[in-house]
C-alpha cells in the first residue's frame, strides 16, 4: 500500500507549461481529500527551523557577506526528519514546516541590508541610536505587512499565470519535497545532481580548485579592453547558477541577459568615453576617481545599478498600471465581504481558501496603524506630521511594490529587494527632508522606514514561493497564510537578537563585519540627509529604458533585472536556458523531449539544492575560522581555463544525465 502511494507521488506532466483551452491542474494531493498539514510535529520543525536558519542568516549575512536562501535547506532537514521518524502523508507537513521556516530568509534579508547602518553611522553620529525593540518592530510589521498585502494576489500569481513563470526556487523546492516523500527511482536523478551540484560548488567555495568566475582578462587582448575601452566579459561558473538558468528558461534568460550586456558593454564603455576625464561625484561624494580610470566593475558599481534600479521601479510601476484591474479586483471583494456581501455559491475546494478578505483588510489597518504608532512614538519623537508622512510612504510603496517582489522572483528567483529599498530610501529621504526632518533623527527615521519596506518586499517574494509550492502540491492555502506570521514573529525577535548580539561583539562600524549591504545604504543616506541630491538622471535613463521596451512588447522587468544584476550572475542564465532548448528540441520525438525535459528539472533542482546547501556549509566553516588563502592562485589566469574546463564537463555531464533511463 505504501509502495503504491509513492507511485501517485508525482508532479503532472502539466506542472510547469501553460495549460490548454479548458485544462486543469491537478496538484499531488486530491483537493477533494484531507491531508495531514499543520499540527504539533510541523509546528514545532517549522518554529525550529525559523529560529537556526534567521540565526544563521543573519551571522553570515552580516559576518561574511553572504545571504543565502533558507527555503531549499529547509525542505531537505524537513525530507530527512519525516522519513528518519517513518511519518506516512507527510508532504503537507513538510511544506508547512518549509513555509514557516522560510520566513528567516525573508526577514534576515529584509533587517540586515538596512539595519545594520544604524550602527554604522553611529560611528560617526554618536546621538544616533538602535534598539532591540526597534530592529524588532521593524522587521515584525514589515513582515506581517508583506504577507497582508501579497495574499489578494496569490491567485493570480500561482494559477491565473501557471505555466506563465518560470518560479525557479519553488520549482526545486517542490523537486526536492516530492521526490524525498516519494523515494525511490525518482529521488535518484535529484540526489546524484544534487551531489554532484553541491560538491562541485563546495570545492570551489572553500578550496579554491578554480575559479568561480571565467572572464576575457584571462587572456592579454581582454585585459587590454577591460581596462582601454571598458569591455568585459564574466560568467559565474557554478553549478547552482547553472541550474537556475535552466528552470528560468531561454525566453526569460535572454532578455535578462540582453538587459545585462546593455549596461555592461554600451553604458560602460559609453561612459568612460564620454566622461573619461571627470569625475562624477554629484550624488556620492566618496567617488574620488575619474571615469576614465575606473574599472567597468566600478562604473557599474557607481553608476550603471542606477539605471537598473530606475528601469526596475518604472517596470514595476508599469505592472501596477497593467494589474490595476486586479488590485480593484481584490479591494471590491474585500469591500463586500466587509459589508457581509459575498455572493454565495458551490463551496470552495480546499486548495482555494485564502484567509478571508475581512481578515486581510482588519489585519491590514491594525498593521498600518501599528506601524504608525510605532513610528509616532518610536522613532519620530512623538512628531505627527512626520509620522504621518512616514506611514503614507511606507504603506504606498510596500502595496504598490508587492507585486513587482512577487514578479521577480516568479522570473528569476532572486528578488531585487536591495534596489526597490534604495530606491525607498531616496524618496524617503527626500520627501522627509521637504517636510522638515533631516540630520540624524532624517536618517534614523529613514532606515526604520527603509527596513519595514525591505522586509515587506522580501517576504512578498519569499511568500508567493510557498504559495507556488503549495499550489503545486495541494496544500491548504489558508493555513500556510495563518501560520506564516508565526515564523516571522520567530525570524524577527531571532534576528534583532543576533544583530545586537553582532553589535556587541564586534561593532558594525569595526569593519570586522562585512555587512555589504548596509554599508552601501549607510553611505547613501548620509549625504541626502546632509543635502547632497540623488542620481535622478541615472533612474530617468532607466525608467525611460523600461518604457520604450514596453511599447516595445519586451518583458521591461526582467530586462532591468538584467541591468541591476552583476553580468556574470546573467550570463549563466543564458547558458543554463540554452541548455533548456538543446535538451527539449534535439530530436523530432516530443514523448522523447518532453521526457528530457522533466528529467532537465529534476537535475537543476538538485543543482540548486545541492550548491545552496554546501554554500551554507561553506560559509559556516569560515565562520568557524576554517578558510583556506587561495587568493594567489585565482589571480592566475590558468585558474580560469580550469574553471572553463570544469564548467564545459559539468555541461557535458547534465546533457548527457537528461538521457531518461530505460527499464
Amino acid at each position: 500500500m505504501e509502495n503504491h502511494e509513492n507511485e501517485r507521488l508525482q508532479l503532472p506532466e502539466n506542472a510547469f507549461r501553460e495549460l490548454k483551452e479548458g485544462e486543469k491542474y491537478e496538484p499531488v494531493m486530491n483537493p477533494r481529500e484531507s491531508y495531514p498539514e499543520v499540527n504539533g510535529w510541523s509546528v514545532t520543525w517549522g518554529v525550529l527551523m525559523a529560529m537556526l536558519f534567521s540565526a544563521a542568516a543573519a551571522y553570515l549575512g552580516l559576518k561574511v557577506g553572504q545571504v543565502f536562501e533558507a527555503a531549499i535547506p529547509i525542505a531537505i532537514i524537513a525530507v530527512g526528519v519525516s522519513t528518519a521518524a517513518k511519518r506516512s502523508k507527510a508532504l503537507g507537513e513538510n511544506v508547512i514546516i518549509q513555509s514557516i521556516g522560510a520566513c528567516s530568509g525573508a526577514v534576515v534579508a529584509g533587517a540586515i541590508f538596512t539595519l545594520p547602518a544604524i550602527y554604522i553611522l553611529q560611528a560617526k553620529y554618536p546621538e544616533l541610536s538602535a534598539s532591540f525593540i526597534k530592529i524588532f518592530m521593524a522587521s515584525l510589521l514589515g513582515g506581517i505587512i508583506g504577507i497582508l498585502f501579497l495574499i489578494p494576489f496569490r491567485k493570480y500569481f500561482v494559477s491565473d499565470m501557471h505555466g506563465k513563470y518560470p518560479f525557479p526556487e519553488a520549482t526545486a523546492t517542490t523537486q526536492v519535497l516530492v521526490s524525498g516523500a516519494r523515494g525511490g527511482n525518482q529521488a535518484k536523478p535529484l540526489l546524484l545532481a544534487g551531489l554532484v551540484g553541491g560538491l562541485y560548488d563546495f570545492v570551489v567555495a572553500t578550496f579554491g580548485l578554480w575559479n568561480e568566475n571565467f572572464t576575457t582578462r584571462v587572456i592579454g587582448a581582454g585585459e587590454m579592453l577591460a581596462d582601454k575601452v571598458k569591455l568585459v566579459f564574466k560568467v559565474n561558473t557554478g553549478a547552482a547558477v547553472l541550474g537556475l538558468g535552466y528552470i528560468v528558461g531561454l525566453k526569460y534568460a535572454l532578455i535578462i541577459c540582453l538587459g545585462s550586456l546593455s549596461v555592461w558593454w554600451i553604458i560602460v564603455p559609453g561612459m568612460a568615453l564620454l566622461f573619461g576625464d571627470s569625475v562624477l561625484n554629484q550624488w556620492d561624494p566618496s567617488i574620488a576617481t575619474a571615469v576614465g580610470d575606473m574599472s567597468p566593475e566600478q562604473i557599474f558599481s557607481s553608476y550603471g545599478k542606477s539605471i537598473g534600479i530606475g528601469g526596475i521601479a518604472m517596470a514595476g510601476i508599469i505592472g501596477i498600471i497593467k494589474s490595476w484591474g486586479i488590485i480593484k479586483g481584490a479591494v471590491s471583494l474585500a469591500a463586500r465581504e466587509m459589508k457581509g456581501g459575498t455572493p454565495a455559491g458551490k463551496e470552495q475546494l480546499r486548495t482555494q481558501r485564502d484567509l478571508s478578505f475581512k481578515i486581510i483588510a482588519i489585519g491590514s489597518i491594525v498593521t498600518i496603524v501599528a506601524i504608525f504608532l510605532f513610528f509616532w512614538f518610536g522613532v519620530m519623537d512623538g512628531n505627527l506630521l512626520f509620522a504621518l508622512v512616514g506611514i503614507v510612504l511606507v504603506a504606498l510603496i510596500a502595496f504598490l511594490f508587492t507585486t513587482v517582489a512577487a514578479n521577480a522572483i516568479a522570473i528569476v528567483g532572486s528578488n531585487p529587494v536591495s534596489g526597490m529599498t534604495l530606491m525607498t530610501l531616496i524618496l524617503a529621504s527626500v520627501v522627509m527632508v521637504g517636510v522638515g526632518l533631516k540630520g540624524t533623527g532624517g536618517m534614523l527615521a529613514a532606515l526604520i522606514m527603509g527596513g519595514v519596506v525591505c522586509t515587506a518586499l522580501s517576504m512578498s517574494g519569499s511568500f508567493i514561493t510557498d504559495l507556488k509550492i503549495g499550489y503545486w502540491l495541494g496544500t491548504t492555502p489558508k493555513k500556510q497564510e495563518t501560520w506564516k506570521f508565526l515564523g516571522t514573529l520567530v525570524s524577527a525577535a531571532t534576528v534583532g537578537g543576533v544583530m545586537m548580539l553582532l553589535n556587541e561583539t564586534y561593532g558594525f562600524a569595526s569593519g570586522q563585519l562585512a555587512a555589504p549591504q548596509a554599508n552601501a545604504m549607510a553611505a547613501v543616506i548620509d549625504p541626502l540627509m546632509s543635502g547632497v541630491g540623488a542620481p535622478w538622471v541615472l533612474y530617468g535613463i532607466g525608467a525611460l529604458i523600461a518604457i520604450v521596451l514596453t511599447l516595445c512588447n519586451v518583458p521591461a522587468l526582467a530586462f532591468a533585472l538584467g541591468m541591476f544584476i552583476p553580468m556574470e550572475l546573467n550570463i549563466p542564465l543564458l547558458v543554463g536556458g540554452a541548455v533548456n532548448w538543446y535538451v527539449t528540441s534535439r530530436t523530432k520525438d516530443a514523448k522523447a523531449n518532453a521526457e528530457r525535459g522533466e528529467k532537465g528539472n529534476l537535475l537543476a533542482s538538485g543543482f540548486i539544492a545541492g550548491g545552496a546547501l554546501m554554500g551554507v556549509v561553506s560559509a559556516l566553516l569560515r565562520f568557524c575560522g576554517v578558510s583556506f588563502d587561495y587568493s594567489a592562485w585565482w589571480a592566475n589566469p590558468l585558474s580560469q581555463v580550469c574553471a572553463l574546463v570544469a564548467y564545459v564537463l559539468l555541461i557535458a555531464y547534465f546533457i548527457r544525465a537528461t538521457k531518461p533511463s530505460r527499464a
